[in-house]
């Protein structure tokens, strides 16, 4: 949803309310997200290219295979770059992983983990914070380039129209 007015605005018809993810709940396209657009632009932006194997394995497990799968993307992004940091291999390659301190005090500081709240952040003056912003924005970018045509996953029509006879129900 773009939108977040519509979920607002919603007046309740039904005694329940289900709002489900469209991203791996709906659609199959969790994987394709993070090894096609999040890990590629994760590896770039905080130039990982001398570890991008282990940079790869650890934004998937984050992401993908961990209890922390669908944190939002900074909480991710500094879980990634904490666990990279702490990986032998990239270690004894003697690769620099950027420091999470800036992005760690920013999220305790604002509940809003959003682009537009970490721009006005660096805005302001935070200019640490300027790589995680580029990071992301490439991220949308390249989220925006898939092929939109994957297919709900089987019988979510079915499980769909069985839900709105009890609950609003919106796909998020």
């Amino acid at each position: 949803m773009n939108d977040p007015q519509i979920l607002k605005n919603l007046k309740p018809t039904k005694e329940f309310f289900i709002g489900i993810d469209s991203d791996g709940c709906v659609f199959d396209v969790m994987e394709l997200k993070h090894k096609e657009c999040f890990a590629p632009m994760f590896i770039k932006h905080f130039r990982l290219q001398t570890v991008n194997k282990y940079a790869r394995e650890v934004w998937d497990f984050v992401n993908l295979y961990s209890k922390s799968r669908g944190a939002n993307r900074f909480q991710a992004l500094v879980s990634a770059l904490n666990l990279l940091r702490a990986r032998k291999e990239v270690i004894a390659r003697g690769v620099v992983i950027p420091s999470t301190v800036e992005l760690e005090a920013w999220m305790a500081r604002s509940s809003n983990h959003s682009n537009t709240a970490l721009k006005k952040e660096i805005e302001a003056g935070n200019q640490a914070l300027a790589p995680a912003l580029a990071w992301s924005q490439g991220v949308n970018e390249a989220v925006g380039s898939l092929d939109a045509s994957v297919p709900p996953f089987p019988f979510v029509r079915e499980s769909l129209q069985k839900m709105v006879q009890h609950a609003d129900v919106i796909v998020v």
